[in-house]
């Protein structure tokens, strides 16, 4: 039997992490493969386009609501192209750790034996960057062998994807979790692919895939669906598809090299401000 593959999705809060993972696994089914989605953002929207819902009953709630008489049926839902669909969820607001949903989740989940033989892949949509022990947790315990790091152009997503590397280098030897790739999810800044393509390379790492910005995506999480579903034949939906070919074919997976803050503001200005700094004769 094939390994599944366990895959985490990181990147800065608003990046874009659960529409991408969302359009990325259903272009995966389109390859025949079955794949499993677990939300790990307290808000409990890492599912919705695959579900076409609002949000779907999370664990933490189910645990809170019958304690340990949770069934898998009762937190898994089949989604768009049988995609399984499970939101971790998180506390009471102002109450506890949010990153402990995840650990609590994926525990329930082997123990109730959602892993099943038929699946190829499971994506961890984890919220924002890596700062809070428990949402560290799908690379700290080896769950996710595979990370991806959602990026853009702008400062702080950039900020965010370096420490993200951090976090992946300081589990790596103990986990054996690796770096697969950084996914530009485009926002039309200036020199956007050159820069992502020189982070990138800085890091030790490959820029997988460069989503272009298209107002598409906006119009079909309206109508709470995957580019894919609502706009099969459109130009994102076939982007989306070759994210997905490129994610399954893919087998450069490194130890990131973070860079120094210096270093990191050092390719910023260099790629990102040297045209504008130059335009207006600063």
């Amino acid at each position: 039997m094939a390994e599944i593959r366990q895959i985490a999705i990181y990147g800065k809060g608003g990046i874009g992490k659960s529409t991408t993972t969302q359009n990325l696994t259903a272009g995966l089914t389109e390859l025949g493969r079955k794949v499993l989605v677990v939300g790990c953002d307290p808000k409990a929207d890492s599912t919705r386009l695959l579900l076409g819902s609002l949000a779907q009953r999370t664990v933490l709630d189910s645990m809170r609501e019958t304690g340990d008489n949770v069934t898998l049926e009762s937190i898994m839902k089949v989604g768009y192209q049988g995609i399984k669909c499970v939101e971790s969820g998180g506390p009471e607001p102002g109450v506890g750790c949010a990153g402990r949903g995840i650990i609590t989740s994926i525990g329930l989940l082997e123990r109730l034996g959602a892993y099943t033989e038929e699946l190829n892949f499971v994506f961890y949509d984890v919220l924002g960057d890596v700062v809070c022990g428990g949402f560290a947790m799908p690379i700290r315990e080896g769950k996710a062998k595979e990370i991806y790091i959602v990026a853009s152009g702008e400062m702080m997503a950039l900020y965010a994807a370096n420490n993200i590397a951090k976090g992946i280098q300081r589990y790596a030897l103990k986990g054996g979790v690796r770096l697969g790739g950084i996914i530009c999810n485009s926002r039309n800044v200036d020199r956007e692919i050159e820069l992502l393509r020189a982070f990138s390379e800085e890091l030790g790492t490959q820029l997988i895939y460069f989503v272009p910005r298209d107002n598409i995506v906006q119009h079909a999480e309206i109508r709470r669906k995957t580019v894919l579903e609502f706009k099969p034949d459109s130009s994102q939906a076939e982007e989306y598809r070759k994210l997905a070919k490129r994610i399954d074919e893919n087998t450069h997976f490194v130890i990131p090299k973070p860079m120094t803050q210096e270093r990191l503001e050092a390719i910023l200005l260099q790629y990102g401000l040297m045209d504008i700094l130059d335009n207006y004769k600063i």
